[in-house]
């Protein structure tokens, strides 16, 4: 089949290098315009774009698909279907009914369990043993078209969004490719979604991402293995925002909410149920290191604290 593939990130590089290894044509790859990221602020293609550019297939980049001309861009690829991927951008009803097909999503999760922006991040937050994937016709509402196929994958005690959304990116990339056969041998079947146990998962901004340690220990702990890399946990020591990078419980809890305690080893804080130990953080404009040696040139004074702002 011809594919119009629309992703962004490099967690939809998987499946849009598996189509281009299938036996399904990439016609187009639509992706988010060219952005600036990393300190030096440099206006850099999606990871998306370069592999399609570097695999010769024609790129469009618009900033949103709302106009004649773009729905009239993607009409021209005169495609049978439209694979999404983490595209960063809502389907206007307008472009629904392009394709032969119309355009199916791989979402991770198994649906209707965390719809929306932030699945993999809100599974970790909320402590769930299982997760997976979910490849389901795109219709106007959010997440909540008919499914084609789910896969579930454990999330292990350790993972982090990064590790996981890599896991499930290359785990999905193949389920999406088995529907796309499905859909050119007329074999597949949609099903809709249970009316019961839908969960949203919202975007988490920074100011989600503060750490209140008058909260569990347990929920702090999913906190920072969930905003792991962005947007960050972090937390107020007097004037100073510390990125808390690892952090891991301790059976004890010597310490009150917020209070650390400070050894050669070791930097410990007080949280609703049990002591933290803080493996890594990172100062204002620093790199993230062991907190023990940062702790060892900071000049902390005498009961340092953390205090909570609320996001602010």
């Amino acid at each position: 089949m011809k594919c119009v593939f629309a992703g962004t990130p490099a967690a939809a590089v998987p499946a849009l290098t598996s189509l281009l290894e299938s036996s399904h044509e990439v016609v187009g790859v639509l992706t988010q315009p060219p952005a600036r990221r990393g300190r030096g602020r440099r206006v850099v293609a999606s990871p998306v774009e370069e592999v399609a550019r570097e695999a010769g297939v024609d790129v469009f980049t618009p900033r949103h698909l709302r106009d004649d001309e773009a729905i009239a861009r993607i009409r021209s690829w005169n495609a049978d279907v439209a694979p999404v991927v983490a595209y960063g951008q809502i389907i206007p009803k307008a472009a629904l009914d392009v394709c032969t097909h119309g355009w199916i999503n791989l979402h991770f999760s198994l649906l209707p369990r965390w719809r929306g922006a932030s699945p993999v991040q809100h599974a970790i937050m909320a402590g769930d043993a299982m997760t997976g994937v979910s490849v389901f016709q795109i219709e106007e509402g959010l997440d909540t078209g008919p499914v084609y196929a789910q896969h579930p994958y454990p999330i292990l005690p350790e993972a982090t969004t990064p590790t996981l959304m890599d896991a499930l990116a290359r785990h999905g990339a193949d389920v999406l490719v088995h529907v796309l056969d499905a859909l050119e041998h007329g074999t597949a079947q949609a099903r809709a979604q249970a009316s019961e146990g839908i969960t949203y998962a919202g975007l988490i901004r920074s100011a989600d991402a503060e750490i209140d340690f008058s909260r569990p220990g347990e929920d702090i702990e999913r906190l920072v293995r969930a905003c792991a890399d962005n947007p960050g946990t972090w937390a107020m020591l007097g004037e100073t925002r510390l990125k808390i990078d690892r952090v891991v419980c301790q059976p004890s809890a010597d310490l009150e909410p917020g209070c650390v305690h400070v050894t050669k080893n070791a930097v410990s804080v007080g949280t609703g149920t049990c002591d933290l130990l803080i493996a890594r953080l990172a100062a204002p404009g620093k790199k993230v290191m062991p907190a023990a040696d940062w702790a060892r040139g900071a000049r902390l004074g005498a009961q340092p604290r953390f205090t909570y702002t609320g996001g602010n």
